[in-house]
C-alpha cells in the first residue's frame, strides 16, 4: 500500500516543482512593458556604519563584553593570548593558544548573553597577525589593520572584528587586537 501511494505523490511532486519553476504567462491583450531606452544606474549602496549589521534575516548581532566571570568560568588551554578589545575598553574576544603549536587556538565572545566557543588554526603563533575563528554557526575574522601603537613586549594593533552568522549576516567592529602573555 505504501508504494501505491509514493507512485501517486511523485507525479504531484514533479508537477508543483515543475510550476514553482515556470514564469507565469503574460494574457494576450496585455502588451509587454517598454524596455526603457537608457536605464539610471543604480545608486550605490550605503557602507553599513562601524558595528552595524548587514545582511541576514535582520535581526541584529549583538556582541557583549565578556566579564571576568564568564572568562573564569571557561578553561582556555594554552600558554599565551590574544584578546580583541573596543575603543571602549571592552573585551570581545579573548583566545589562548600555544607557542609553536599545530593546536587550535580556542576562544570565547559573548553574543547577547550567551559565551560562545570559538577555534583557530595554528596555536598562538597563527593568531599574531590576525586570523579567523569558526564555531558553531558563526566565523569571527580579526584583521589587523596597521602596525602596533606604542612600544612594550606586545603592544597592541589596530584591527577589526568582523562577525559572520550562518545566514550571511556581519557585524564589523574597529578596535585593537593585543597577543601576548
Amino acid at each position: 500500500m505504501t508504494s501505491l501511494r509514493a507512485s501517486a505523490v511523485l507525479p504531484l511532486i514533479a508537477a508543483l516543482a515543475l510550476a514553482a519553476c515556470s514564469e507565469p504567462a503574460s494574457p494576450p491583450d496585455v502588451p509587454a512593458p517598454a524596455a526603457p531606452a537608457a536605464s539610471p544606474a543604480a545608486p550605490a549602496a550605503a557602507p553599513a556604519a562601524a558595528g552595524e549589521t548587514v545582511g541576514g534575516d535582520g535581526s541584529e548581532i549583538v556582541l557583549n563584553a565578556l566579564t571576568s566571570e564568564d572568562i573564569e568560568a571557561e578553561t582556555l588551554p594554552g600558554e599565551l593570548a590574544c584578546s580583541f578589545i573596543t575603543s571602549g575598553d571592552e573585551a570581545l574576544l579573548l583566545a589562548r593558544g600555544n607557542v609553536a603549536s599545530s593546536d587550535p587556538a580556542v576562544g570565547v565572545v559573548k553574543v547577547g548573553d550567551y559565551v560562545e566557543r570559538v577555534a583557530a588554526p595554528g596555536g598562538f603563533d597563527g593568531m599574531l597577525g590576525g586570523t579567523s575563528f569558526a564555531g558553531r554557526g558563526k566565523t569571527v575574522v580579526i584583521e589587523v589593520t596597521g602596525e602596533p601603537v606604542g612600544g612594550g613586549e606586545s603592544p597592541p594593533r589596530p584591527a577589526t572584528l568582523t562577525y559572520q552568522r550562518a545566514d550571511g549576516a556581519s557585524r564589523t567592529i574597529p578596535g585593537q587586537w593585543n597577543c601576548g602573555p
